[in-house]
């Protein structure tokens, strides 16, 4: 089983780990490759405590595995994630990300900033790209609608100041106000967008918006973002993520149904996304 290259003029599809946060890589391989996608997004360090950790460091089993089965398919992993920066000493932890994403030739590491100092952020996020360099890897800074870096503007700046880029997610661009002008300004530095939907009125609270974004995100071009608007700004060498975590969606068609399910969305935005492109 072997996933076919994206088409020629589409950018390449790929399935993030949230959205099936408990598969583990290794398997999440698999069921990327037989829903069509090309590559996968890796949870190198989990994000909460309820989390299951996956172990992916050089010589573990299931690194071994992930590489298999990668060769088997033909699915890459593009990015790896997650590290929230707080201000403290985390260097020790993203060098073993970034041993992990290296060895599962990753190209990114996704973080978020919740440390309020701009100056110690700016210095922490600097020594990770220093660092990532040789390791072939990019830090990319995702503004989150609840953490203290939450708009693009914010975290291109950031991003610009340490030499390092961005991935935009289209739950966040929307929850905390993005605009188009955003997009033509800040474009050079996004690394990849992530695709999900939503209602247009954002949650009332910082809890239903934790809620939100890792638990019940809408399925793409289902809901009210106008996604194929957000990826017509971009152009075909931008990777786009489906990052759409949905604990009802997954209960009721499995692994392997919600991974066609968001396939067949992703590609549907896609294809509008190219209409508006011919049209403008």
């Amino acid at each position: 089983m072997t996933s076919p290259p994206a088409p020629a003029g589409r950018p390449p599809l790929g399935l993030a780990q949230l959205s099936l946060v408990g598969t583990a890589p290794p398997d999440l391989v698999l069921v990327a490759a037989e829903a069509g996608f090309d590559f996968i997004g890796a949870r190198v360090r989990p994000v909460t405590p309820a989390e299951r950790p996956y172990d992916l460091s050089p010589g573990s089993p299931m690194l071994r595995d992930a590489l298999a089965r990668m060769r088997d398919t033909g699915v890459a992993v593009r990015d790896i994630e997650f590290l929230l920066l707080d201000g403290t000493d985390q260097r020790e932890a993203w060098l073993a990300m970034m041993e992990a994403g290296h060895a599962l030739g990753a190209g990114s590491l996704t973080v978020a900033c919740a440390d309020e100092d701009t100056a110690r952020a700016t210095d922490t996020l600097a020594r990770m790209t220093e660092d990532g360099r040789g390791f072939g890897i990019v830090p990319t800074l995702e503004p989150i609608s609840y953490q203290a870096v939450r708009s693009v503007p914010a975290a291109a700046e950031l991003a610009r100041r340490a030499g390092c880029r961005i991935v935009l997610d289209a739950l966040h661009f929307r929850r905390s106000g993005g605009t188009p002008e955003q997009l033509r300004e800040h474009a050079d530095v996004v690394e990849m967008l992530q695709l999900c939907d939503g209602p247009a009125q954002r949650p009332a609270t910082r809890q239903d918006l934790v809620h939100e974004s890792r638990a019940e995100r809408g399925i793409p071009g289902e809901g009210e973002f106008d996604l194929p608007a957000l990826v017509a700004a971009f152009g075909p060498d931008v990777p786009l993520s489906v990052e759409t975590p949905s604990e009802r969606h997954l209960a009721e068609l499995g692994e392997q149904g919600w991974a066609r399910r968001l396939h067949d969305a992703a590609q549907a935005v896609l294809a509008r996304a190219e209409d508006l492109r011919g049209t403008a």
